[in-house]
């Protein structure tokens, strides 16, 4: 086996490890709005996958706007330094894939595997799948411990546990 480096590893398993990420997205009107959203990764199509519905303002905002911003970030711990906490924010362009589609199809399964619990809103007709292609990575791994991430590297990230 290949030696990964450590900061790989630990992009890794900030990625793979938590679950939830604020989603930057910008309105019609031009204003910011961040909303917490739960993801999935389908390493078929090397993005992360969003189930939204199309009743919330993120929606509207990414099909509005599909340049977006996700932050993936380790948990507070209770007294612990916070300057130091390992996060990465990732920007992307969001794509809503045809219902039915291939692209939809690989979506779904890369979802639900992640949230099992969501297939009941799966046949929401409000809600889409939507896939973010991941164009650019910036990585803290710890304090003053920051980084661009190459896209061969988050490109492997994307693509295997």
């Amino acid at each position: 086996m290949a030696h990964e480096p450590r900061l790989m590893r630990e992009l890794r398993a900030l990625l793979h490890g938590h679950r939830v990420a604020a989603l930057g997205t910008l309105g019609a009107d031009g204003l910011p709005l961040v909303s917490m959203v739960p993801f999935a990764m389908d390493a078929t199509q090397g993005c992360l996958v969003l189930h939204v519905s199309g009743l919330a303002a993120h929606t509207r905002n990414l099909v509005a706007s599909p340049l977006v911003s996700l932050l993936v970030m380790q948990p507070e711990v209770p007294g612990g330094p916070v300057h130091a906490l390992p996060r990465v924010t990732l920007d992307a362009k969001a794509s809503t894939p045809d219902a039915g589609s291939t692209g939809w199809q690989a979506c779904r399964d890369a979802y639900l595997a992640r949230f099992p619990q969501a297939q009941p809103m799966t046949q929401l007709g409000d809600f889409r799948f939507v896939a973010l292609q991941v164009h650019a990575a910036r990585h803290v791994a710890g304090f003053g411990a920051a980084r661009t991430v190459d896209n061969d590297e988050l490109h492997s990230i994307l693509v295997s546990p």
